[in-house]
């Protein structure tokens, strides 16, 4: 990344690492206003290539200036993230957001279960978005819906995750690396996951290493950002 300030109003890429707990919108809305307070403009187009949620960590492509015309290109790659299913527990939302309303005995969870799981869960085939999600349904987002109560539908859609490793088993949680297609949901991997061992699970932690060419360790966190300017 071209730390020069002013090329911000051309056009930049920006590689995030996004905070726990802020959105997506979060570190836009950051990014934007550090620009136009040390660059004195009005207004600058900022936006981002592929939303996060807000418990998860991670790369986040942001584009600036005439750059934000790539945004959709770049969405489009290829995804790579790390992470942690919590096995024996599920909750309405599939991680951390809400609490648990089920438990299961881990009693006859093994290896083998695990690893087989994984691999039936590689490939191409069309997954059930978690109805706690940005995705948009009737000009709402599908969480807005979720947390009034309202039933609603989610479309499948079709993803493929190419690789699927398991880096470490200490139960009840599950580490993995998940290589995937644009469009798919961790959290809704981590509910498949507990079903196909007949069980139950939800995502605990989750970070994005990779969006297409784009890594992780070239990325700055927020404070590092803020000291361009200075």
């Amino acid at each position: 990344m071209n730390s020069n300030p002013l090329n911000f109003l051309e056009g930049e890429i920006l590689l995030i690492d996004k905070p726990f707990r802020w959105t997506s919108f979060d570190v836009v809305k950051k990014i934007k206003y550090l620009i136009k307070k040390n660059l004195g403009v009005k207004n600058i187009k900022v936006g981002h290539a592929g939303t996060l949620d807000p418990l998860a960590t991670g790369l986040l492509v942001v584009c600036t200036g005439k750059f934000t015309k790539k945004i959709q290109e770049i969405q489009d790659g290829e995804k790579e993230y790390t992470g942690i299913i919590t096995l024996g527990a599920t909750t309405r939302s599939a991680d951390l957001e809400t609490p648990v309303d089920k438990t299961f005995s881990l009693e006859n969870i093994t290896e083998k279960k695990i690893l087989e799981g994984a691999i039936k869960l590689t490939g191409t085939y069309f997954q059930t978005p978690p109805i706690f999600s940005a995705k948009k349904i009737d000009g709402k987002r599908a969480y807005e819906h979720a947390r009034k109560g309202t039933l609603i539908e989610m479309k499948k859609a079709e993803i493929t995750i190419k690789d699927f490793e398991i880096t470490l088993i200490n139960l009840p949680q599950v580490h993995f690396r998940i290589v995937c297609s644009k469009g798919t949901y961790l959290r809704s991997v981590a509910k498949d996951f507990g079903e196909l061992l007949e069980n139950g699970a939800h995502l605990t932690k989750l970070c994005r290493t990779r969006v297409g060419n784009y890594l992780l360790n070239d990325a700055l966190i927020v404070e590092d950002f803020e000291k361009l300017f200075f």
